[in-house]
């Protein structure tokens, strides 16, 4: 009769953590854990991407800030390099900046280090079958900045325009205050329309002032 997963091949997983107390408090977490091997330890990321390539682990548990070679840093080397590890990222900071530098490092997943056990042992096997995995909030904070517009920039000279036509302004007006040539002033406003993503004078400038890309009020749109 099978012992279920004792009866499976290991998990060889390398922790590289900068904090003794906490790489330790990790190994301890899955010392007893009967399907998983801790192969090494790394207390920076230097050291961590020479033991992948001495070790070639199935899993690398990632701390991010870390001195002489930082988790994502390390992170690049690894997934660049020739072992099939996967890297998954255990820290305490969840920054917008920070997530999205570890996801295009090329981590497979991002894991807070307030995991339970069963979270973690569950994310390393996750990991090592190349599934991402994703703290809930992590992940929460992927889809809103995903669900977040592209902020919209206008050049100086397309405010210069769009202010022009919020003054109530025709384009032969503007290219004459502005001192270019009407053809101009149109491809200019044709370009404020698709960031926009508007078809009209006066809804480009209801929405750049709704954007704040305007100073503000400057008159009248309708019948520019």
């Amino acid at each position: 009769m099978s012992h279920g997963p004792t009866a499976e091949k290991k998990l060889r997983i390398l922790v590289a953590d900068d904090h003794t107390v906490m790489r330790a408090g990790v190994v301890a977490l899955l010392a007893n854990e009967p399907t998983i091997e801790i192969v090494g330890e790394a207390e920076d990321g230097r050291a961590a991407v020479g033991l992948v390539e001495q070790l070639e682990p199935d899993v690398v548990l990632m701390d991010l800030r870390m001195p002489v070679l930082d988790g994502t840093s390390a992170t690049t080397e690894i997934v660049a390099g020739p072992a099939r590890t996967r890297v998954l990222i255990l820290t305490t900071y969840e920054t917008d900046a920070e997530i999205e530098r570890a996801v295009e490092a090329g981590a497979i997943g991002y894991l807070l280090k307030d995991a339970t056990r069963e979270q973690l042992v569950e994310a390393v096997h996750a990991a090592s079958r190349g599934e991402t995995v994703l703290a809930p909030r992590v992940a929460a904070r992927l889809v809103a900045r995903m669900r977040r517009p592209t902020p919209v920039t206008l050049t100086p000279r397309e405010v210069d325009v769009l202010g022009a036509v919020a003054d109530g302004l025709s384009n032969g007006e503007i290219g004459r205050r502005l001192v270019i040539a009407e053809a101009t002033v149109k491809t200019h406003l044709l370009r404020v329309f698709a960031k926009l993503d508007v078809a009209d004078r006066t809804h480009a400038v209801v929405k750049a002032l709704e954007l704040g890309l305007l100073a503000g009020p400057r008159g009248r749109a309708e019948g520019a």
